[in-house]
């Protein structure tokens, strides 16, 4: 195993851990010496992980979004790349600034072996067709479903037809050509997936969920491979 390995390993270890876990435990599980491990705690100490503790008493990793360099290998971070360009162009206003800002600052902590210029990248994410405005709040609708709340949308559905509807939303697709609106309809008593570009209107309501937004969640997913689940109203 090399050195790299190793201490993307500790780390992942020590992030199990809510209290001071000792070197002589951490060496054991692994399969190294404890002098190894010390080594090992000031060298990620010098990497950036914010790691308290000392000889005897144990160490802990502290919450952090740090990301120390060696975490990353060159072709994990082309696949983080790849995943927030895929974001940026294919999303709608928050999500791909907030991608775009993402690899601004993944960028910024690597060493310069690892920023590959775009002339020497392989693959590349194709721009996607062009995606209507959204005429709802992305940050709206998020804040509904954080909150479990209901909501009335007014919408076209595939006819051209404008319908109204009390959902519970609970999850938002990303697809190449539009993002969706996973919720429970209360008209139709069963799940419904809403283009979001063709939601006209969306409204929080005061009343929330009458089940948990997990419990639909895991009802949904287990819908997989039903046709319904894969259609838009």
């Amino acid at each position: 195993m090399s050195r790299s390995q190793r201490l993307l390993d500790l780390l992942q270890l020590l992030r199990r851990y809510k209290y001071p876990i000792s070197a002589e435990k951490l060496a054991s599980q692994l399969n190294v010496s404890v002098r190894t491990i010390y080594r090992d705690i000031v060298t990620l100490q010098a990497q950036g992980a914010d790691l308290e503790g000392e000889a005897g008493l144990g160490y802990i990793l502290k919450p952090s979004f740090d990301l120390p360099p060696m975490m990353f290998s060159f072709e994990e971070l082309e696949a983080l790349r790849l995943g927030a360009e895929w974001v940026a162009k294919q999303a709608n206003g928050e999500f791909s600034e907030a991608a775009i800002d993402a690899l601004a600052k993944i960028s910024a902590v690597l060493p310069s072996e690892h920023r590959a210029k775009r002339t020497e990248s392989v693959v590349r994410v194709a721009s996607a067709l062009k995606v209507r405005k959204l005429m709802i709040s992305l940050t709206e609708l998020k804040a509904t479903i954080q909150k479990a709340h209901k909501a009335e949308i007014v919408y076209e559905d595939a006819k051209g037809v404008i319908r109204k509807r009390v959902v519970w939303p609970i999850l938002i697709g990303m697809f190449e050509q539009y993002n969706i609106l996973v919720a429970w309809c209360e008209t139709r008593s069963d799940y419904r997936n809403f283009r979001l570009d063709k939601i006209n209107s969306f409204s929080q309501l005061n009343s929330r969920y009458e089940r948990s937004r997990n419990e639909l969640l895991t009802e949904w997913e287990a819908l997989e491979g039903i046709e319904h689940k894969h259609f838009f109203y």
